[in-house]
């Protein structure tokens, strides 16, 4: 039998809650706030945090991942610890809690500084729930999932000492030809509507194909593979696929938007693949700016829609070697 709750009791509650929410709806805020700061001066600075990452470091190429569970960091997290990775020179993408440093046997150095990473998810209040566990208010309806934001402490496996030896594991680099080998098996892989050919590189939403150069016409030719998973990026925001908003015109912000989600799935995927992104929009920056400043969450939801993106067309390639196995 559920508790009856006298009106005083519930009505503080209420306010309770809605002081909570307050409080959590400004440290959301000020989040966002710190994050794409930081993020808009390092651009302002000539670095792009998700342009050859480890240019100025030692670590291997590949997505940043919990030293422990071997979990790959996703979204904003990739761009921040890549970052950190730069600005620390650390040899490697390789990342955990203090709490994880000491389980492992090993430790944190003091004094060293950790990066804050983010979890965003939603829950439902469990006195919002019946019996049958059907999510319900007072009245009948369907109870409202609340969203919250976490903030998780971490440090570079470089931070630490006393870890056990193999916890963290440096990957071999690939063959430069194998390298090209798994960008063309991807594509291959995605079964898009890939075409060679012309003088220009792009995404046609309402044709539903990818258009590049012959890559003898790229001055590198890694930088063809690039754009091609640049473009597979856009190929993604299909409605049949992941359904993102492409109606944007160039110059406008939803273009700028769009263009920044393909050009951040591409790196991830260039990362995932062992190849060094390079910036292809170097142009569109200005309008990057325009998004960044605008709108505080703009660089999170960039960067979580870019990692579903890299993720689906690495599934892809995942159904397909298990069809071939």
């Amino acid at each position: 039998m559920a508790r009856k709750v006298s009106k005083g009791r519930a009505g503080g509650r209420r306010r309770g809650a809605a002081r909570s929410a307050a409080r959590g709806n400004g440290s959301r805020a000020s989040l966002y706030d710190e994050v794409t700061q930081t993020i808009i001066a390092q651009l302002e600075g000539g670095v792009f945090p998700w342009v050859r990452p480890w240019s100025k470091a030692k670590a291997s190429l590949g997505l940043p991942c919990n030293a422990v569970t071997k979990r790959a960091y996703s979204g904003i997290n990739v761009l921040i610890l890549w970052g950190a990775v730069i600005e620390g020179g650390y040899p490697s993408q390789d990342w955990l809690t203090f709490r994880q440093a000491l389980t492992a046997g090993g430790c944190v150095r003091k004094g060293e500084r950790g990066r804050t990473v983010f979890y965003a998810d939603r829950f439902t209040p469990k006195d919002k729930r019946d019996g049958q566990g059907r999510e319900q208010v007072e009245s009948g309806e369907e109870a409202r999932s609340i969203p919250f934001l976490k903030r998780f402490t971490v440090f570079n496996a470089a931070q630490c000492d006393g870890l056990p030896e193999g916890l963290v594991t440096q990957p071999a680099p690939l063959p430069e030809r194998e390298l090209h080998r798994a960008a063309e098996d991807l594509t291959a892989a995605t079964g898009a509507d890939f075409r060679i050919g012309g003088a220009q590189a792009f995404y046609s939403p309402s044709g539903d194909f990818v258009m590049v150069p012959p890559q003898p016409s790229f001055h590198h030719q890694i930088d063809y593979y690039r754009t091609a998973l640049h473009e597979l990026g856009h190929w993604t925001g299909h409605g049949a696929r992941l359904d993102r908003d492409q109606t944007g015109r160039f110059g406008s912000a939803p273009y700028a938007r769009e263009e920044l989600v393909a050009e951040l799935a591409s790196a991830f995927l260039c990362a995932a693949l062992g190849m060094e992104p390079t910036v292809r929009h170097a142009d569109y920056l200005g309008s990057w700016f325009d998004v960044l400043r605008a709108d505080n969450r703009a660089i999170f939801r960039a960067a979580s829609q870019a990692s579903k993106a890299a993720e689906f067309l690495l599934h892809c390639q995942q159904i397909e070697r298990e069809q071939a196995a």
